[in-house]
């Protein structure tokens, strides 16, 4: 029997969690039939809204209450809705801001992958790796461009914190697995001086290279082919950067480019990783943990980990001084110094 003093257990959590899947789903549908671009124009009723986007009545009555519901949209008296502020700030797809590159990619290539974590988790082994070239490349095409906003803060944080805009002679900066281009970028637009190297697969690499283009950045660049273990990195590097990259390596890989970038980097140089981190003991935070489990989805051995464990490596390496820096995202940045 429960005791008179405590709440008798329910099932309404496991309930909640049956549908943990439809706020994602709905969010995602919001952006891409424009109802958060649409309404950032000011408030609109439905039949408005439908007028904008040509999505049906029914479909917008269904989905705009449930995002009123879950606050990402306000519905007064007379059925009329808008944005509320953290909708308006991350959300509408025009803005900086935007944080809904992964909610885009939620239907077609992330659930569609999770639907198997029973077996993977049997197996421990991905239905098909995105960290791959034969399998990822295409992936990462598109999704590249739509995560974007999600590193460039993060990425304007390191640039102060590099002291980028102070130099006064060339600064070499070498950014792995480069993607959209987005840690280049930020660094490059804090300073001519800086130079980037972007490394990535060459399925990706005109992806970054448009997206340079994009901001006039393209003097500041040049642009390298291949995989991270094999590829020539060259010497002398000022700076390195990781963005989001050790996760889907795995610790072995991890450990090994780690090296390679160490042998890179000239003697004072910084190198700056970008993660989701967790604690030591895999007790939290949540992100970290989902993420763990997204990479056992999607990589052949990939993970998340703690500061003290990347710390380790980076000791290991040669650098010196692994350290925190607080920046906006789901972890601060670590840096770490070549003597």
């Amino acid at each position: 029997m429960t005791p008179a003093n405590e709440a008798p257990v329910t099932p309404e959590r496991i309930m909640q969690f049956t549908w943990g899947y439809v706020p994602p789903l709905v969010i995602e549908a919001g952006i891409r039939h424009r109802i958060f671009d649409v309404l950032d124009e000011g408030p609109k009723s439905v039949s408005q809204v439908h007028e904008a986007t040509g999505a049906s009545v029914r479909g917008l009555t269904a989905v705009m209450n449930v995002l009123a519901a879950l606050n990402f949209l306000a519905k007064d008296a007379h059925g009329v809705y808008s944005l509320t502020p953290e909708s308006s700030a991350f959300l509408v797809s025009t803005k900086p801001g935007f944080q809904g590159g992964l909610l885009l990619h939620s239907s077609r290539q992330l659930i569609p992958k999770w639907l198997n974590l029973s077996e993977i988790v049997g197996t421990g082994k991905p239905v098909a790796a995105v960290n791959q070239e034969a399998t990822g490349g295409d992936f990462f095409q598109q999704f590249v461009v739509d995560i974007f906003p999600l590193s460039y803060p993060a990425a304007q944080v390191l640039a102060q914190a590099l002291e980028l805009k102070d130099a006064t002679q060339p600064v070499g900066v070498l950014d792995l697995a480069a993607g959209s281009g987005v840690w280049g970028i930020a660094l490059a637009q804090s300073s001519k001086q800086v130079r980037v190297t972007a490394v990535d697969w060459p399925e990706v690499l005109p992806v970054t290279q448009k997206t340079v283009e994009r901001f006039h950045l393209s003097d500041q660049f040049s642009f390298v082919e291949g995989d991270l273990l094999a590829t020539d990195f060259g010497k002398g590097h000022d700076v390195a950067t990781l963005g989001h990259i050790l996760h889907s390596e795995g610790e072995e890989r991890s450990r090994t480019l780690l090296s390679k970038v160490f042998d890179s980097l000239a003697s004072g140089g910084t190198i700056a990783i970008a993660e989701f981190l967790v604690e030591e003991d895999r007790s939290g935070p949540m992100t970290g943990l989902f993420f763990a489990v997204n990479m056992l989805v999607n990589t052949d051995n990939g993970n998340t980990y703690s500061f003290a464990e990347i710390s380790r490596w980076l000791v290991e390496a040669g650098f010196v001084n692994p350290r925190t820096v607080a920046a906006p995202g789901p972890s601060p940045l670590i840096l770490a110094s070549k003597p």
